[in-house]
């Protein structure tokens, strides 16, 4: 319902660019861009998506404070470092995600 509530969350989660009409595009332009369009009225059945996003364990701390930044909110750490659950100021939610912290693959 509020465009300019959530892109700064899924701005800062993907670490993305704004570009033409206020999408978000990846910063070497390969991937699809994300529209938000706006709705007139919640339609809470179609209105509720979850990423997970992988970036380097390093990278992992800085993308959660910026996403916290711009009115995110922590939903939950317990499987931290493989994943932190956050969410935009409208519900949708996002993992951050690192190889830490992983079962090991099964050996045969």
């Amino acid at each position: 319902m509020d465009i300019d509530a959530v892109r700064p969350f899924w701005d800062a989660v993907l670490g993305w660019d704004v570009v033409a009409r206020d999408d978000l595009q990846d910063p070497l332009r390969l991937g699809p861009a994300v529209w938000f369009q706006q709705m007139d009225e919640p339609r809470p059945q179609r209105n509720r998506i979850h990423l997970d996003v992988t970036v380097a364990h390093d990278e992992a701390p800085g993308r959660i404070e910026r996403a916290l930044a711009a009115g995110g909110r922590l939903v939950s750490d317990d499987s931290a470092p493989a994943f932190w659950i956050l969410a935009d100021p409208e519900g949708n939610e996002a993992c951050v995600c690192t190889w830490q912290g992983r079962d090991p693959a099964p050996s045969d």
